[in-house]
């Protein structure tokens, strides 16, 4: 299958692994990859640029099919040191870096420089036509069922796509709740030139997580989703767990008069605790909707393979079967 997207990124299969905060590490991006789609290393997982010149050199000796970096532009507690992370994607030679949060114009022309491809992650039409505008070589468009941050609009992928579609000349792919051939196809139809997964893909044999966390997504369902962080404006879509209970009573108690503060015990140092060592209950941590289609833990190259699969038959046989 060639599309915009593959022909872009130089990959088999227009599937990519989005940046997941410790989930990307070189193992996960080189099973995506080597499965034919883009795997993504996270690049503020890794706690200095540094680390993460060490983990681009060890994902090289797992594969030698492209794959990516995200580099998230939040506001946090502390800067990161993004000449130094961008230095050390430049000096390992990646190609494709994956943008998330604020608006990466400012670190555009130094990647462009380098040859490397942009694409932005974005949750409306009109962040996807700044970010065309700006000079980004895609963009993920993200529907309201993603995980993570789906943004302050919460339009779902059914409207959110095709709106994009009927505006954005670069290509783009469709992201929040996609998990199987189903999603691929839909996406496309709906205008998009691939999809990008991110819970989907911790449900895999190679996903570098805890097997608590892969449990617990097969185990959920499409309910068990929250909304967190809507009053700092900074809305988050987690798993359910105590500590989003927690977490949700203190906003409402608390209202508008809410700070970041308030709610440390819930967001920070989170990750670490819930991936690696399996504590599910450790505090909030970013899971899709998605989740209530996600039934088994392949390996990438099964669950890859399998997509693809089951998208050549729906068009092949079930929607060409109607005409």
């Amino acid at each position: 299958m060639k599309t915009r997207i593959t022909e872009l990124f130089g990959i088999e299969h227009p599937i990519l692994q989005g940046g997941m905060h410790y989930v990307g590490f070189a193992e996960m991006a080189a099973a995506v990859s080597n499965a034919g789609g883009l795997g993504i290393i996270t690049g503020l997982t890794q706690s200095t640029p540094e680390k993460l010149a060490a983990e681009i050199a060890r994902c090289r000796t797992m594969t030698d099919k492209p794959f990516g970096v995200n580099l998230t532009f939040l506001p946090g507690l502390a800067t990161p040191d993004y000449p130094g992370y961008i230095q050390a994607i430049i000096d390992g030679g990646v190609k494709i870096v994956e943008t998330a949060g604020n608006n990466p114009v400012k670190w555009l022309p130094i990647l462009k420089e380098n040859g490397i491809k942009v694409i932005h992650k974005c949750t409306s039409v009109r962040h996807s036509l700044k970010a065309e505008a700006i000079g980004c070589d895609a963009v993920s468009v993200d529907g309201f069922e993603c995980g993570g941050h789906p943004g302050e609009d919460d339009v779902p992928n059914f409207i959110l796509l095709p709106a994009a579609a009927d505006k954005l000349k670069i290509p783009f792919v469709a992201s929040g709740g996609m998990a199987d051939g189903r999603s691929l196809v839909a996406a496309l139809a709906m205008g998009a030139d691939g999809i990008n997964m991110g819970t989907r893909f911790i449900a895999t044999t190679e996903a570098p997580v805890h097997q608590n966390v892969k449990d617990a997504i097969v185990a959920a369902t499409e309910l068990d989703t929250r909304l967190v962080m809507r009053p700092l404006r900074n809305t988050e879509r987690v798993l359910n767990n105590v500590a989003v209970e927690r977490l949700l009573a203190k906003e409402k108690e608390l209202g508008a008069s809410i700070t970041i503060q308030d709610i440390l015990p819930e967001v920070a140092g989170v990750y670490p605790k819930v991936m690696t060592e399996g504590a599910m209950e450790a505090g909030a941590w970013s899971c899709g909707m998605v989740v209530g289609l996600i039934h088994d833990i392949p390996t990438c190259q099964d669950l890859i393979d399998n997509i693809m699969a089951e998208a050549e038959t729906i068009i092949r046989d079930r929607l060409m079967g109607l005409l």
